[in-house]
């Protein structure tokens, strides 16, 4: 197939650049380089079947001549991370919104079938455990910063429904659970990256609030797989799926297991939130996803342990 990854230079899309090569289709990234990076798909650059542009999903003549005569396109550009989202409110919701509204207007145009990543922020504060597809959501007030992301992305989970139901347009959704590995950046708020750069620099592992809080992290290519498994599937389209794993741990004990593993002597010290992002900073106390749903569509189980995933990332950053 000729497939276009939207936010392809980024950490999961560029894995997921892979992955589609390997299959044997012809691959096509776009992406600003706000959040992703040229280094993340430089050695795919000599594949006969890899294109790349760099501009923004904004550009709508640059997107229709890239969608013309795909068949699949996986729609991940978005602004990401907490850090970036507060920073960059305005720009943040215009990307996830008006952006999102584009590549579907678009697909249903020419024809192509999407998958669009969403995210485990759209169940807000939410205390029911775990995380079903078919929950209701608990969002923060408007006027806190933090929930603008997650507003963004429920937006576009409404576009993609209402595309499906009105236009027919075949459309998946997938929700991401906290997905890492070698690649992603802590430039904006991601935890792991942060953290084991901070143990491999000596320095203190700032956690953020009491350290409570409690996450469940996937390996990147666990969760490409996911995603390419929900886009072959056609009773997928007009559904909601999560992808993640569902081993938990708090962030506190991330920290102290990085450390380890890294043999590094830094201090682990507790930072505020209102002094990490602003006052009146709200954050989940628990993120623990139900993925029986996709398992039971296509057999998705995440096979990387914690361990191996912060082995590998160690490794990265250690060259």
């Amino acid at each position: 197939m000729k497939v276009l990854i939207t936010g392809g230079a980024g950490f999961i899309g560029s894995h997921l650049a892979e992955r589609l090569l390997r299959d044997g289709h012809e691959v096509t990234i776009i992406d600003d380089l706000s959040t992703g990076s040229r280094e993340n798909f430089e050695h795919l650059t000599d594949e006969k079947k890899f294109h790349w542009v760099i501009d923004t999903i904004l550009n709508r003549p640059v997107l229709e001549k890239l969608m013309a005569g795909c068949q699949m396109v996986y729609h991940l550009a978005a602004a990401v991370g907490v850090q970036y989202v507060i920073q960059n409110p305005l720009k943040s919701l215009q990307i996830n919104i008006e952006g999102t509204e584009q590549v579907l207007e678009l697909a249903l145009q020419h024809g192509c079938r999407v998958l669009v990543t969403s995210t485990s922020e759209t169940y807000g504060k939410s205390e029911r455990i775990p995380f079903r597809e078919d929950d209701d959501v608990i969002l923060g007030a408007t006027t806190v910063r933090r929930w603008g992301y997650a507003y963004s992305k429920a937006v576009d989970e409404f576009l993609c429904f209402a595309y499906y139901r009105e236009k027919k347009l075949p459309v998946v959704v997938a929700r991401l659970f906290n997905i890492t590995g070698p690649r992603q950046t802590g430039a904006y708020g991601m935890v792991v990256p942060r953290f084991v750069k901070q143990a491999l620099m000596e320095q203190p592992l700032t956690v953020y609030g009491d350290g409570k809080q409690s996450r469940c992290f996937t390996h990147v290519s666990d969760a490409v797989e996911g995603l390419v498994a929900l886009a072959e599937k056609p009773e997928a389209a007009g559904q909601v799926f999560n992808v993640g794993s569902d081993f938990e741990i708090t962030i506190e004990d991330l920290a102290r297991k990085i450390k380890e593993m890294a043999g590094s002597a830094s201090e682990i010290k507790y930072i505020p939130y209102e002094d990490a992002y602003e006052r009146g900073f709200e954050d989940m106390a628990r993120r623990l996803p139900d993925i029986s749903k996709i398992q039971q569509l296509t057999g998705y189980r995440p096979r990387a342990s914690l361990e191996e995933i912060l082995k590998e990332v160690i490794e990265f950053h250690k060259h």
